[in-house]
């Protein structure tokens, strides 16, 4: 099964705690140089995995459908790439355990690898935003998710997914101040029961995101994570597909470039990073380079 040649840690149990890393690739070592290191510095039971266009470039490769992520504007707000060559989600039961794999992979990567950006994450009231919204509702249910998250076939691809990470900073003094009926078409469900609105306006988060309503759907497998840092808070928003183009057509609409709605979610929160990857696949309990080899 195509299931089996994943990364585990794609379909396993939402962690109580987690952490997002990205790497810049020291660009004087060779790309043989930089494999030594991935090979050997990741343990695909400790997390996720992702490798950004910049750093397949550096083997003068293509990784069919990878590509960087897209800066984006709608009116009034930015939709900003940064885009890095290496994306690490670590998890773990406590933040002890967290620190110590994060703590352990970027020692592990460096010299090749250099950490730019980290996040710590945690599981908000059994896996809802810090809104008080339950987040990944239209996630497809466990049996399907393989199909909607990986590639089924191609040597050193089957296996694989394609993820699209994004850091959103909420207002939550803003949100919480308004009516929970203005709350609600926002998001364009009821907080109290999840039920979706059917009467709420074009712009809520719900109608313009709708996987469904795309032709083919856009269906995703939604990993994210609240974290707070700072007097700052918001989410970690990460999804995986076997291509990226679902993502691609939600956020494109989501900016408002599809019919010039743009979406409410802006009204409260912005997203500060972006970036695309591709999550290699699993060979004998170490990541599968060889879509990068030869």
């Amino acid at each position: 099964m195509v299931k089996d040649l994943a990364q585990p840690a794609l379909f396993s149990s939402p962690p109580p705690y987690g952490q997002s890393l990205f790497f810049s690739l020291r660009t004087e070592l060779s790309g043989e140089k930089a494999l030594e290191h991935l090979s050997s510095g990741f343990d695909p039971a400790t997390g996720i995995l992702g490798i950004g266009e910049p750093l397949v470039r550096k083997f003068s490769k293509q990784v069919p459908g990878l590509r960087t992520f897209p800066a984006l504007s709608g009116p009034g707000f930015s939709v900003p790439s940064t885009q890095k060559s290496l994306w690490a989600f670590l998890y773990g039961s406590d933040r002890s355990e967290v620190f110590n794999r994060s703590d352990h992979l970027i020692s592990s990567l460096a010299p090749a690898f250099l950490l730019e950006d980290s996040m710590e994450t945690f599981t908000y009231a059994g896996g809802k935003d810090l809104t008080g919204y339950e987040d990944g509702t239209e996630n497809p249910p466990p049996r399907e998710s393989p199909s909607v998250a990986l590639v089924s076939e191609g040597k050193g691809m089957a296996g694989s997914s394609f993820a699209g990470v994004q850091r959103w900073v909420h207002d939550l003094e803003h949100f919480r101040s308004l009516p929970p009926k203005t709350q609600d078409h926002i998001i364009g469900r009821e907080k109290s029961s999840n039920e979706e609105i059917p009467d709420a306006p074009a712009s809520a988060h719900v109608k313009r995101s709708a996987q469904e309503s795309f032709s083919p759907a856009a269906t995703m497998v939604r990993r994210s994570m609240p974290w707070s840092r700072g007097g700052q808070q918001g989410l970690e928003f990460v999804s995986f597909g076997r291509s990226l183009d679902p993502f691609d057509r939600i956020l494109r609409r989501m900016v408002g470039l599809e019919d010039g709605i743009s979406d409410a979610l802006f009204t409260f929160s912005q997203p500060v990073s972006g970036g695309y990857y591709w999550c290699p696949p699993v060979r004998e309990n170490r990541i599968d380079l060889s879509g990068l080899e030869g």
